[in-house]
């Protein structure tokens, strides 16, 4: 009877020990239920609107959604926003300015190149000249642009190689850096990026600077804003209102004949 008791006893203790541990473990709840999807919509110098979603934690007391929206950057490559394979290798940066019910207004934040675009234009036995330039839009945007290009050999040459010497290249980054700088200054953001979009620009350095030595590939490789002038819903809506009503009228017609030259013609 005595090693009963000592058994019921050390049965009751080992009950006690786990009755202790009370309300120890949360159910794991499933974060997706207190998440909310939000629309982008890309400014109307593109040709798609609807670039994508992005997904936030619902409004909770004093953690507002729209909130923690404001400020994210969204990378998107052009072709998606033009509906053109062929500028694939360009990347674009779009910035979630104001949020209206579910739809996230984007504005232009930066460019970039793709590294296997960048790495295809790179071989040996030819000079790389790089230069780059910030300048201020009329709108107050302080942007910094690089601009990258190769020499080219001759037509004829027997020349293995086509290095050009220091003074040239100085040359011709001088002259990258003035295009680059006009470019920026005689217009705002917007008419810039429409500029940039569209990539006259590699071509028109290539062609001043061909007095001083012969360069191809030209491009502007990478934008940034730096400064942005402080925020504005009206001048925001410019970006996305101001030429839908134009494009849409011009762009519909071709677009029934040809869905590439449709969206070109947007630009």
């Amino acid at each position: 009877s005595k090693q009963e008791a000592v058994a019921t006893m050390a049965v009751g203790k080992n009950k006690r020990l786990t009755k202790s541990k009370k309300g120890g473990r949360k159910k794991a709840l499933d974060p997706f239920l207190k998440k909310e999807w939000y629309k982008l919509v890309a400014p109307s110098i593109f040709a798609a609107k609807d670039c994508g979603k992005t997904i936030i934690t619902k409004t909770q007391g004093q953690k507002i959604a729209s909130d923690g929206l404001k400020g994210r950057v969204i990378e998107l490559s052009l072709a998606d926003l033009q509906n053109n394979e062929s500028l694939s290798w360009r990347k674009v940066k779009l910035c979630i300015e104001d949020v209206q019910g579910y739809n996230c207004l984007l504005n232009f934040h930066g460019m970039d190149m793709t590294r296997d675009k960048i790495c295809s234009l790179i071989k040996k036995r030819q000079t790389i000249v790089e230069g780059n330039v910030d300048c201020r839009t009329t709108d107050g945007y302080i942007v910094r642009m690089f601009c990258i290009a190769f020499t080219k050999p001759q037509d004829n040459q027997i020349k293995n190689t086509c290095y050009a010497k220091a003074s040239q290249v100085k040359g011709i980054r001088a002259k990258m850096v003035q295009v680059m700088s006009d470019l920026g200054t005689k217009g705002d953001l917007k008419s810039l990026v429409k500029e940039l979009i569209s990539a006259p620009i590699g071509e028109q350095i290539e062609r001043e600077a061909s007095g001083i030595f012969p360069i191809k590939d030209c491009y502007i490789r990478k934008v940034k804003v730096l400064k942005k002038p402080k925020f504005d819903v009206t001048s925001l809506m410019e970006w996305h209102n101001d030429d839908s009503g134009a494009d849409t009228g011009t762009a519909v017609k071709p677009e029934t004949e040809n869905l590439v030259a449709g969206s070109g013609g947007r630009l």
